[in-house]
């Protein structure tokens, strides 16, 4: 099978088959299109996501192997399970969206980040009709951790996480897992593996495998209760 990169059309809703994408640089799809809402949850139902620099053309992937975690398998180490019984942060969801990834495009700046002011507008608009959400950690009224992502039925897809203050990052992945499983979420995709996720219980699958289970999971209905504006307690177990 010839593989190859796609210059995507005008009509939103059209990508190439993700097994079509490169082997190096591994995930490669496609190029071009925009960031329009109809665009990204097209390409989110098929297991795609953009991921470029400023100075790039909008680039689409789909890599071999997929981060993902069922809810109920997170990983709450000892130390965890302590800092979350001295009950240290007060966590929300979709309180403050727009600050959570303004923080993790900032904390990447130095190395250069993929959250130009483009992909923020465009989840921002996403968070508007009710598709991008976040989970935001607070300490002492300051928001110190977070994360955002796309939330298609039962499946989350994880675009960035940041902390101001030690493990708050982590404190917001488990506090995903955990409100996400409780209104019936069955999986969470984190894109590309790397220590810090693994640490926490997510494991590497293959796309093929992935996009089976997504297919299913985007077509089934999430609680309703899921992503109002809420504030959440943590179970440390």
């Amino acid at each position: 099978m010839n593989h190859f990169i796609t210059q995507l059309s005008q009509q939103a809703s059209l990508f190439p088959d993700p097994s079509l994408a490169l082997t190096e640089p591994d995930g490669l799809l496609a190029v071009g299109g925009d960031l329009s809402p109809a665009r990204l949850l097209a390409a989110y139902r098929k297991g795609i996501f953009p991921w470029y620099s400023d100075d790039q053309p909008i680039m689409w992937w789909s890599p071999s192997e997929r981060a993902t975690i069922k809810p109920s398998q997170v990983h709450i180490s000892r130390s965890m399970a302590r800092l979350i019984r001295q009950d240290k942060f007060e966590i929300t969801v979709n309180v403050s969206f727009t600050e959570v990834i303004k923080a993790c495009a900032d904390e990447r700046k130095d190395d250069g980040t993929w959250i130009t002011p483009d992909m923020q507008q465009a989840y921002t608009q996403l968070h508007q009709l009710g598709h991008a959400h976040s989970i935001e950690v607070w300490q002492q009224a300051q928001l110190v951790g977070g994360i955002y992502g796309v939330s298609i039925g039962r499946l989350f897809c994880g675009e960035s996480m940041f902390h101001r203050a030690t493990n708050a990052s982590k404190i917001a992945f488990i506090a995903l897992c955990q409100h996400f499983k409780q209104h019936g979420g069955n999986l969470i995709d984190a894109q590309i593996p790397n220590p810090h996720l693994t640490s926490l219980g997510v494991k590497s699958q293959t796309r093929a495998d992935f996009l089976i289970q997504a297919q299913q999971l985007t077509k089934e209905p999430i609680g309703t209760q899921c992503w109002t504006k809420q504030t959440i307690h943590l179970k440390s177990s």
